[in-house]
């Protein structure tokens, strides 16, 4: 009884121990502690993309319990256990509650036990109700509690880099490359979740013959998947927008914060195609490497132009040129590849007009103007 009653005592004091904070100021963790996440992070989004693919290519899905949700799920585990670590280090050190987690860590370790019950409620929901195969995987509650939390754990490194004071305004690429993965990844769920509205999953074919047809869909394979789809232009440039949006988006958010290094885009773009290319088992090559490369001229344009928070109008410029640029590849590719420009010429020199546009207001929401307020703040407090 007496060594039960010391059990009880000494797991309270262990709470009390981190739930009480001693007041420190949060340090940051290194920039070794900060890949390790992100590379941990990459086990995790692996897993998702493995179960995408299963999702889109596989006719039958009757069990919860998969080989691809044997990934996911471990890679969680191990970044979850290797961000618990990093706070179980602190607090070893005599660093109590929010004192002992690192900058930007903070957000992902509440996301971790979160993220465990919504799993549960997964596996509750599929054992209910079945396993979703169509439209309807990407409105599931617990689908949407899974990808909340987990952009949360694997954005983790972008945290951290955030206010960083040995970051500095003009990283390397190697120091800043953590970030890059986690927000990469972050990137990758998003498209995943709006893929019903996804331009990088078309084959070439595809978008030449929607773009010939003015309007009006016509029953044809897209890039993955057994069953034949309706695309028609409507739904291509519907695609082309969301995608531009969803793409270009985390790439000004970091062009405001830091003068990117050469390459930044480029990684990043590589990560955010392996999501479309896993829904269609990689069928769409040529469009996925248009991105890529529209990647490489986004760096391009970024060493030419030398956008940041501070030179507003070259920031805007990299946000138009950069989408306009990006779509540009995508119908070259497209039409090279299928042997042909699409038929209405409208559609073809408009698109990456539009684009472009839709690009600059981009830009002009992030950085509307003078009396922003400066972009060097942490993004956890």
């Amino acid at each position: 009884m007496i060594e039960r009653t010391h059990d009880v005592a000494s797991h309270a004091a262990g709470t009390r121990r981190f739930i009480t904070n001693t007041g420190e100021p949060r340090d940051w963790a290194s920039p070794k502690a900060d890949l390790v996440t992100a590379l941990l992070g990459v086990w995790f989004g692996a897993g998702l993309m493995i179960d995408a693919w299963a999702h889109a290519n596989l006719a039958e899905l009757e069990t919860f319990f998969t080989p691809w949700h044997a990934v996911f799920y471990s890679g969680f585990a191990v970044v979850s256990g290797w961000i618990i670590w990093q706070v179980w280090r602190n607090l070893r050190t005599g660093r109590q509650g929010v004192a002992a987690v690192p900058m930007g860590y903070l957000a992902g370790l509440v996301a971790i036990p979160a993220f465990a019950a919504f799993g549960l409620a997964d596996l509750t929901w599929h054992t209910v109700l079945g396993i979703e195969t169509t439209l309807n995987i990407f409105f599931s509650p617990s689908h949407l509690g899974l990808v909340v939390t987990m952009l949360l754990i694997i954005t983790t490194p972008l945290r951290s880099a955030w206010s960083a004071p040995h970051v500095g305004a003009r990283p390397r690429l190697g120091r800043l490359l953590p970030a890059l993965i986690g927000l990469a990844f972050a990137t990758t769920l998003v498209s995943l979740f709006l893929s019903y509205g996804g331009a990088l999953q078309y084959r070439p074919q595809v978008i030449v013959e929607a773009l010939s047809m003015g309007q009006g869909p016509a029953a044809v394979p897209q890039g993955g998947g057994p069953r034949p789809v309706a695309v028609g232009a409507e739904r291509v440039a519907v695609a082309m927008v969301v995608t531009n949006v969803v793409m270009l988006s985390p790439v000004l958010l970091l062009a405001r914060r830091w003068l990117l290094p050469f390459g930044s885009v480029t990684v990043m773009y590589a990560i955010i195609a392996l999501m479309p290319g896993a829904q269609t088992s990689f069928r769409n090559l040529p469009i996925l490497g248009a991105f890529v490369a529209a990647g490489l001229v986004s760096d391009l344009l970024i060493r030419w132009l030398r956008p940041s928070g501070e030179r507003r109008g070259a920031y805007w410029a990299f946000a138009g040129l950069s989408a306009f640029a990006t779509w540009t590849l995508y119908l070259a590719v497209a039409s090279a590849f299928a042997g042909g420009l699409p038929a209405v010429p409208e559609l073809w020199t408009g698109a990456p007009v539009v684009a472009g546009l839709i690009g600059l207001a981009l830009g002009v929401l992030f950085l509307p103007g003078p009396g922003t307020p400066p972009p060097y703040a942490s993004l956890e407090r």
